[in-house]
């Protein structure tokens, strides 16, 4: 006769759970509570029910446009009060593998020989000599982060900034068969392990005791963006806005186009305003939820948040994040990590806001061909600030496909002599085995794909419009 599988119990999954964790010696105490409650209430299925129908769209009171803001105080010293409030928090936990890279994603060269990093720091350097004021830099690094960034920033010792480094936690996978940590089944390298998501920053900041330090500097604001975010710079009106309307919490958002429909948008519901990411939705309201008309703006992952409110939020454990189960797969052996995200803690903050900010504030490099856009002249640098070129009539960029040939960085760079002028091109696609010559021009249309085994190389000097090129024939 067969015998019939006894399922533990959440309770009884918990304690198992528990007890194995605590040999854990990799993670401090707090790592170790961080994750059972973390993954108790995974089991609980303690996740908010979105209603579709008590979905509604922000008024211009919770997600502010941001050519209403008030302008800057023209006073520098009120200016310089005004930044001595403020930290600025880049979440560095990325590697640059997806771009063929090892390290820090944090570290790639984006433009002029010149990292992600450099350009932050030689933002904030700016703006504390300018108006001679002392924003410091934090960097939240994850375990695979940590070692690289700290020889790193030893580069910036000179550097008229300030620069802190934490680690957010570290986790372990969970073995989704028995739900038991992996590193307790012997996988005891960097694989058994994650950082669960930048959710964390909050409780991290406090665990790491930077966040007190930060307070008892009279810290108040901190400006939390993606390291790989070019257009996430310091913005006065913004800080201003917030220190003088009290708002402990402000997501940047911008208008979606059709490359941002799975991005994450903010409703208001019930009273509060949160955010909605696309994992939440009922899958009949999906391609609602994708649409530009109703769901006009995504998160752009730019946050500023009050130190006081993450204090007092963190210590009564009030955080409670959605969570994002994110399967994977170590060895053959199934794992699932939980994650939470920044963005969603909005509806857990008073008085939280958007802003409808500009699209020049949300430039991330998360591929080569984003890389392409940044390095050619559609853009320009100067202090550390990757701004748009003025001569491009259309608002938006062009778009770039780039075949797999291109995905690792070193390909990229080495298929191009010179990055070719873009600044009148509406789209390009490009397959197979492409080498682009010095000075190329590129306008309109352009689609350049090398049959297999054939090699296309585009001249020096070669300027294509509105073309087609499937053959060295077809350039001339």
């Amino acid at each position: 006769m067969a015998t019939a599988t006894v399922i533990p119990t959440e309770t009884e999954k918990i304690t198992k759970l528990t007890s194995a964790v605590a040999g854990l010696n990799q993670i401090s105490e707090n790592e170790k509570s961080g994750f059972i409650n973390l993954v108790s209430r995974y089991l609980s299925g303690d996740a908010q029910h979105i209603e579709w129908s008590k979905i509604q769209t922000p008024t211009d009171e919770v997600v502010v446009p941001y050519d209403s803001l008030a302008p800057v105080p023209e006073d520098s010293t009120e200016t310089k009060k005004l930044l001595d409030k403020l930290v600025v928090l880049k979440l560095n936990g990325g590697l640059g593998t997806t771009m063929g890279c090892t390290g820090p994603k944090s570290v790639i060269e984006v433009r002029n020989g010149l990292t992600f990093l450099d350009l932050i720091v030689i933002q904030i350097e700016t703006l504390n000599s300018k108006y001679g004021c002392n924003v410091p830099l934090l960097l939240m690094n994850s375990f695979n982060t940590h070692e690289d960034t700290q020889k790193i920033v030893e580069k910036y010792a000179n550097s008229q900034i300030e620069i802190h480094t934490f680690n957010q936690s570290q986790y372990p996978r969970l073995v989704i068969e028995d739900f038991l940590p992996l590193p307790c089944k012997g996988n005891d390298g960097k694989d058994g392990w994650y950082p669960p998501g930048h959710g964390d920053v909050f409780p991290s900041l406090m665990n790491s005791g930077k966040l007190a330090a930060l307070l008892s500097q009279g810290k108040e604001y901190v400006f939390i963006a993606n390291s790989d975010n070019l257009g996430a710079v310091v913005d006065l009106k913004i800080l201003n806005h917030l220190v003088h309307n009290k708002n402990e919490y402000c997501m940047e958002v911008t208008p979606k186009t059709l490359a941002d429909v799975k991005g994450g948008t903010l409703i208001s519901y019930e009273g509060k305003v949160q955010l909605l990411e696309i994992a939440q939705v009922p899958d009949e309201h999906v391609n609602e939820f994708k649409s530009i008309e109703k769901f006009k703006i995504f998160n752009t992952n730019n946050l500023w948040v009050n130190l006081k409110a993450i204090k007092r939020l963190v210590e009564a454990d009030a955080l409670k994040m959605e969570i994002i189960p994110n399967p994977k797969e170590v060895d053959g052996v199934k794992v699932l990590q939980l994650e939470t995200a920044a963005g969603a803690a909005i509806r857990f903050f008073d008085d939280a806001i958007g802003i409808n900010v500009p699209r020049s504030r949300f430039l991330p490099v998360k591929a080569t061909s984003d890389l392409l856009l940044v390095q050619s002249d559609l853009y320009t640098l100067a202090d550390g600030f990757v701004t748009r070129n003025k001569a491009r009539a259309n608002p938006e960029n062009p778009s770039i496909e780039l075949g797999p040939e291109f995905k690792k960085v070193g390909n990229f760079l080495s298929r191009f002599k010179s990055i070719p002028s873009i600044i009148e091109l509406d789209s390009l696609k490009v397959t197979g085995d492409v080498w682009f010559g010095a000075n190329v021009t590129l306008k309109g249309k352009v689609v350049i794909a090398a049959k297999p085994g054939v090699k296309l190389e585009i001249p020096d000097g070669c300027v294509l419009v509105d073309k087609v090129i499937e053959s060295n024939e077809d350039i001339i």
